[in-house]
């Protein structure tokens, strides 16, 4: 039986271009997409896929909750997280939610189909560059939740002022909270904390 996929990801052409790989191989059969996540679980109740492609970043629901979700439903359910980040932050949160792999889309042309036949196999696999991104920052002291809300605020270009309005907080705290960050990163400053921030998918693109 060929290993049926369900790719859900905000962008047509990439969705055309998995389909495009995956339908001229006889042990493939691509049989559904996705523009959003809601979309996405309605079809994985549907045609219920032996593996899924799952964007990590979406309008609305992301592809982590996204990724609960299908799980909760279906705690068998083997999906693989794609993303244009190799952020260790993400990957470690896909993992626990039960993500069986995270491919960077850079990387689809030449590991997609043999990761689908891994993952459909019942085994883990995790891109080697995202593998040594996550194993480059463990162990580094992680932000607190309220850091993370400070930073990306601050990653929105607002000043301190406005951050600790929104965040109903003192500026003084806001500053206290960046200095922090700041170490935990080892950034030079702000910006160089939100640079790593969204490199690593502390905090997202808004």
């Amino acid at each position: 039986m060929p290993i049926s996929v369900l790719c859900i990801d905000d962008h047509a052409l990439l969705r055309e271009g998995i389909a495009a790989v995956l339908q001229g191989q006889e042990d493939f059969q691509f049989v559904a997409d996705a523009a959003t996540a809601e979309e996405g679980i309605e079809r994985f109740r549907v045609y219920q896929p032996a593996v899924t492609l799952l964007d990590i970043q979406m309008p609305g629901v992301n592809g982590i909750e996204a990724l609960v979700r299908i799980r909760k439903e279906s705690p068998s359910a083997k999906v693989i997280m794609l993303t244009t980040y190799k952020g260790d932050a993400q990957a470690a949160r896909a993992i626990a939610a039960g993500a069986a792999d995270y491919l960077l889309k850079s990387s689809l042309h030449r590991e997609l189909r043999e990761a689908i036949r891994i993952v459909h196999a019942g085994r883990r696999h995790v891109t080697p560059e995202v593998a040594a991104e996550v194993m480059q920052n463990m162990g580094g002291a992680t932000l607190s939740q309220r850091e993370i809300e400070v930073l990306q605020c601050i990653s929105n270009g607002n000043s301190n002022k406005i951050a600790a309005s929104r965040l109903k907080s003192s500026e003084e705290t806001v500053k206290v909270h960046l200095k922090n960050i700041s170490a935990k990163l080892g950034a030079k400053d702000r910006t160089h904390a939100v640079v790593i921030a969204l490199r690593r998918g502390i905090i997202d693109m808004v």
